[in-house]
């Protein structure tokens, strides 16, 4: 048996993820949500880079299995495949799997974070893929529409879409510290909404083509917020989110994608994923598991097996 170690430290959680590279069954999977203190709408890169030297050393401790099983190293370096793409976070997790690789004398390779994400959405469906698909990556950090294709290592990436200015997770964030609830503020958002009337309010038209502004929406919700109830204006917001999707994709239609990957924390949002499924049925949709939605190293841990499958066995 030969172990593949992935390890992720994003903006807002550390994670390990531990894998069998012969069974691809996940031995291991271990994540700590950063913490944010109250009423705060994020993290400063250096408290961030703080945790997650924190954070590593207690998820590495918690592996029961046999550590010298591993043979390969992956972590997330950058957050996304271009030669300017660079945050602080990520250096935490090179350093720390640099170390292990160096210690127990196996391989090391270096991904992006989107990579991470497109990889935890295809654990079940890589074998099926085609070769090219539109990837959208949305959450608290990211709002991009991005053309993929298998390469060597990992996929080539182009970004064809997206938000100018604020993400889709930035103004679930703003809206829902203006409604009181803990940063980030998505998950408790839509536990909040589960069983709840709501009253359906009419929801902006959606302007632009693959690329959108947003914050003119912020000031559209908080001026809501002292009309309506706190569900009727979540579930709103939810709504014109997913009709921001749906208009984005479409307007790629002239790419040709046949399969659209849809991941990131915004995308384990249950409301915006059964809209989406309900009125998409030009394109293959995939969404990875709502646990592999959020960020994690699952993903990461899966990736030379992908990379492994369309470069050694895969046959056209």
């Amino acid at each position: 048996m030969t172990y593949i170690l992935g390890i992720d430290t994003s903006a807002y959680t550390t994670s390990i993820a531990l894998i069998d590279a012969q069974s691809n069954k996940i031995l291991a999977d271990e994540r700590k949500v950063l913490e944010v203190g109250k009423g705060q709408k994020g993290l400063r890169q250096q408290e961030a880079v703080f945790q997650h030297l924190k954070n590593l050393p207690v998820l590495y401790g918690k592996i029961t299995q046999d550590i010298t099983k591993v043979k390969t190293i992956c972590v997330s370096s950058k957050p996304r495949n271009s030669e300017d793409s660079y945050m602080p976070v990520f250096t935490v997790g090179q350093n720390f799997g640099k170390v292990i690789s160096r210690t127990l004398d196996c391989s090391y390779i270096e991904y992006s974070h989107q990579e991470n994400h497109i990889s935890a959405s295809l654990i079940d469906n890589y074998k099926n893929i085609d070769h090219r698909f539109l990837a959208v990556h949305i959450s608290g950090g990211t709002t991009e529409f991005v053309s993929a294709e298998k390469g060597i290592k990992g996929f080539e990436t182009k970004i064809v879409g997206g938000t100018k200015d604020i993400t889709f997770g930035q103004l679930i964030d703003r809206i829902g510290i203006l409604t009181e609830f803990p940063f980030p503020c998505g998950k408790h958002m839509e536990e909040y909404l589960a069983g709840k009337r709501v009253d359906e309010i009419k929801t902006p038209a959606v302007s632009g083509s693959s690329y959108i502004n947003l914050s003119g929406m912020e000031n559209y919700y908080g001026n809501l917020v002292n009309k309506y109830t706190r569900e009727t204006v979540i579930n709103s917001l939810f709504k014109y989110i997913a009709e921001c999707i749906l208009h984005i994709i479409r307007s790629l239609s002239h790419f040709n994608f046949k399969t659209v990957i849809i991941s990131g924390g915004v995308a384990s949002n249950s409301r915006i994923r059964n809209y989406l499924i309900d009125n998409i049925k030009e394109y293959e949709i995939i969404f990875p598991s709502v646990e592999n939605s959020s960020d994690n190293a699952v993903g990461l841990a899966f990736l030379p097996i992908i990379d492994r499958w369309y470069n050694e066995i895969k046959t056209d």
